[in-house]
């Protein structure tokens, strides 16, 4: 079941009659990705982005989902323990912005929100030891640090919620 939304707001997965070249969010990185790479990427199956959309179909915000590994050694010690010391698997939130003008309205929550239950659905088919994601700044980093995200040892802008973190979150409560 998706996160609740505005009523003026729905879910789409991405496609190519968007307008994605007229989003911005105030991060050319973030905007570069979503104009030029995250349909290339979606139609060759490396990750999956969802947008949030306006009433006019406008992209309010969106979140791109990948998979990845990492290293056991990268891990803290508290996740690490027990497991086989090899390459692990992942979930990878490699995306996500909000509109400039739309910023300060909540829409990040729900686009995590949503992101971290996709993840988790996900999770019951294709197990992984963690949500990972790097941070473009220090704004983003204090923002996902506000929903559990920790720094992995040595990588300051690197963070990762836990599978076990992510399962509590998605406890009813």
């Amino acid at each position: 079941m998706p996160v609740a939304l505005p009523s003026s707001f729905r879910w789409d997965s991405l496609s190519r009659s968007q307008p994605r070249k007229a989003f911005d969010s105030g991060q050319a990185e973030v905007d570069s990705w979503l104009r030029t790479k995250a349909l290339q990427h979606q139609d060759k199956r490396l990750s999956i982005t969802k947008v949030l959309l306006t009433a006019d179909d406008k992209i309010a915000g969106f979140y791109t989902l990948a998979t990845g590994q990492i290293d056991f050694g990268d891990l803290p010690p508290a996740i690490a323990k027990g497991l086989p010391r090899r390459a692990l698997p992942v979930a990878v939130l490699a995306w996500l912005g909000v509109s400039s003008q739309l910023q300060g309205q909540g829409l990040g929550r729900i686009l995590l929100a949503q992101a971290l239950l996709d993840c988790y659905t996900a999770g019951q088919t294709f197990a992984f030891t963690a949500v990972i994601l790097d941070c473009v700044n220090d704004e983003a980093k204090a923002f996902y640090q506000r929903f559990d995200f920790r720094e992995l040892p040595g990588r300051p802008y690197r963070l990762y919620l836990s599978a076990a973190q992510l399962a509590a979150l998605m406890k009813p409560e």
